[in-house]
């Protein structure tokens, strides 16, 4: 079984020597390749120029669109699917070819073990964060566009915990229906979202409504996904990131009982 697991990078960083690894240029056009040999994904039929707002999902796409393999995946530069190959300073492990082929005899998809939120729902942690509008309108054009998913949607919204990174690995047939589906709802959020007074972060708003669509989709077609831990090669600065939630968070609270902040 021939598996491309794409690596999302957009400057120079050490790659996987796996066979399986793909490194992929996202958000190459018009910038030159950061190493010799790496696929740029503003080649064939693409959308590279969307990489602001859609991320690493711009590698998907070329993927989707361009690509031969018996099953798909994608991964970043930094962060990884754990397995038994030494990778990085630390010479933590990930995933290997022959790995890769043993889980996906098991299942179809691999994604990564959930991240949990605990006082928050799905719903609240992203309205906390981003924009709420974003899920209201990427709810909305659900219900127009594949209403039998809109069960999934609300669940999925309700819950505390998700699969996220936009990280996965799926047998080609899987793959190719999650892309067909999940680029036809973005392109539509696309179309309707105005985000004109978005920040730079906010604007990547099409690459994180995709990290909840991946379990909606699961849902709907009732797949079951083998979870695999996820191998961060970089620190995650929790604390950090702990703080800047529980602001938003604060700021959220606030803004919904009219207070000044």
């Amino acid at each position: 079984m021939k598996t491309l697991l794409m690596v999302a990078v957009h400057k120079p960083y050490r790659m996987p020597e796996d066979p399986a690894y793909l490194p992929l240029f996202v958000g190459a056009a018009g910038k030159e390749t950061p190493e010799p040999g790496w696929q740029r994904d503003d080649e064939g039929e693409n959308i590279s120029l969307k990489n602001a707002t859609f991320c690493e999902l711009t590698g998907h796409y070329w993927l989707w669109k361009n690509a031969e393999a018996d099953a798909f995946g994608l991964c970043h530069y930094r962060r990884y699917f754990a397995g038994g190959l030494p990778f990085g300073k630390k010479h933590k492990q990930i995933l290997t070819s022959k790995q890769l082929e043993r889980l996906l005899a098991r299942a179809d998809v691999i994604v990564p073990k959930k991240r949990h939120y605990y006082i928050e729902t799905n719903y609240s942690q992203y309205a906390h964060a981003h924009h709420a509008c974003d899920l209201e309108l990427t709810r909305q054009i659900i219900g127009e566009r594949c209403p039998e998913y809109l069960p999934c949607w609300d669940r999925e919204m309700s819950r505390r915990s998700g699969h996220r990174f936009n990280m996965f690995v799926m047998k080609r047939d899987r793959f190719n229906e999650y892309s067909a589906w999940l680029f036809d709802i973005l392109f539509e959020l696309e179309k309707r979202l105005d985000i004109s007074d978005y920040s730079d972060y906010d604007r990547r708003v099409f690459g994180f409504v995709a990290e909840r669509l991946l379990d909606v989709w699961l849902g709907g077609r009732q797949i079951k996904p083998l979870e695999c831990r996820v191998v961060h090669l970089e620190s995650q600065h929790w604390g950090k990131k702990i703080l800047a939630f529980l602001a938003r968070r604060r700021k959220g609270r606030a803004q919904e009982m009219g207070e000044s902040v």
